[in-house]
């Protein structure tokens, strides 16, 4: 079970780390490559908030699972 969270743990985190950088800072970022800097209305786009909901989801369970892997160590 240990080893099966901590590959599980790893790819959490490597997803994580990509959609961080997905993220746009200052009009700039990776994101505006997929549409985020088209057809934004009221600040942020609809892939901008997909892209934040990935992330928040992806945050979550990373922490979940990281605390689990705590208690089998």
């Amino acid at each position: 079970m240990t080893y099966i969270l901590a590959i599980l743990d790893t790819i959490l985190g490597a997803g994580l780390l990509v959609l961080i950088f997905l993220h746009s800072g200052k009009d700039a970022g990776l994101s505006s490559a997929f549409g985020g800097g088209m057809g934004s209305f009221g600040g942020t786009s609809v892939v901008q908030k997909n892209l934040d909901r990935l992330t928040v989801a992806f945050a979550i369970v990373f922490f979940l699972v990281t605390i689990g892997l705590g208690f089998t160590l």
